[in-house]
């Protein structure tokens, strides 16, 4: 008989063993990590401090780039400590607290995906009707329904994970602690944690996918009709940069959670654990925000107040005898 003594503690796998890798790794996430920050704090600070961009398109570009700051700080700070300090040690409170922001924040970004389809489609082919539809008290309900389901989602799991028994390895495959892989060290029945995840977590996911996509086909038929090939081929452009987004996020988290049960191949899993847990965050700000031309005019602006004001501060310190 095996040892059924609960496990306390798990080992992070980490995403090399090899100690060479470590310092190079350590650099080029903390420099991503950076990044994400970076761009999505300011463009925080742009919707709030621009009253032009105080319209619901960027009323949802905020809350996602709130998730995406979230999202990453989830995973990565306690991915670069593990570098750094090769601990790769983690309590199991903090390891199922992890699991269910994570979570959370993954959920509520795939709900918020969804709202932004609408937008964008009651926008380009609504477009007299579109400030009658979307006005501030249902753009508050939209993102607030994808905060509640990505916490209810989350809730439901982890509530779960709290009754299982760790009682064999405690060696967690992958560089955070996931709820595929944190079920399969566990010595309990996980047929319903399993079931939670086919059924709760592939309905919410289809109808989130059907609600995301859906709104694009109809765009895409809209911009077809439209006459001046330049704002057809910048409306094509657009949409199929976000699409490649939602694709990627979508599907490398899908193939995590979804796969097959006799599926262990842990190299290719932390691969895509990057990619929905690292780049995409990375991605998001540059492909919805920072190629967009209000944001930029906001940018430029500010850059510009700063410079005068310092000119200005200078003048003052420095004045004409």
């Amino acid at each position: 008989m095996g040892n059924q003594t609960n496990a306390n503690e798990f080992y992070l796998s980490g995403l090399s063993d090899l100690s060479a890798l470590q310092l190079p790794l350590f650099l080029f996430f903390l420099l991503i990590y950076f990044l994400t920050l970076m761009w999505n704090l300011l463009i925080i600070s742009l919707i709030v401090a621009d009253s032009h961009l105080h319209v619901p398109m960027y009323f949802f570009l905020g809350n996602l780039a709130s998730m995406d700051l979230c999202y990453s700080s989830v995973t990565v700070p306690r991915m670069l400590f593990d570098l750094l300090t090769k601990t790769r040690k983690i309590p199991k409170k903090a390891c199922v607290t992890q699991v269910f922001f994570f979570i959370f924040y993954a959920n509520a970004e795939i709900f918020l995906l969804a709202v932004m389809s609408y937008d964008r489609y009651i926008a380009i082919c609504q477009p007299l009707h579109y400030t009658q539809i979307m006005n501030f008290k249902l753009c508050v309900q939209l993102a607030s329904i994808a905060w509640f389901l990505g916490c209810v989602h989350s809730l439901v799991h982890t509530l779960y994970v709290l009754n299982l028994t760790f009682c064999g390895s405690d060696i967690i495959e992958n560089f955070f602690c996931d709820l595929p892989q944190l079920l399969q060290i566990s010595c309990s029945d996980v047929s319903i944690n399993v079931l939670l995840i086919f059924l709760l977590g592939g309905l919410l996911t289809a109808c989130a996918i059907m609600l995301t996509f859906l709104p694009y086909v109809y765009i895409f038929k809209t911009v077809l009709k439209i006459q001046v090939k330049g704002k057809r081929s910048k409306v094509f452009s657009t949409c199929s940069s976000h699409l490649a987004v939602v694709f990627i996020f979508y599907f490398s988290s899908m193939f995590n959670y979804f796969k097959p049960s006799t599926n262990h191949n842990f190299a290719a899993d932390k691969a895509l654990s990057v990619f929905y847990t690292i780049i995409v965050p990375l991605f998001n700000p540059l492909i919805y925000s920072l190629r967009n031309q209000d944001i930029r005019k906001a940018f430029c602006d500010v850059v510009r107040s700063i410079i005068f004001i310092a000119i200005q501060n200078l003048s003052k310190l420095n004045p004409r005898s």
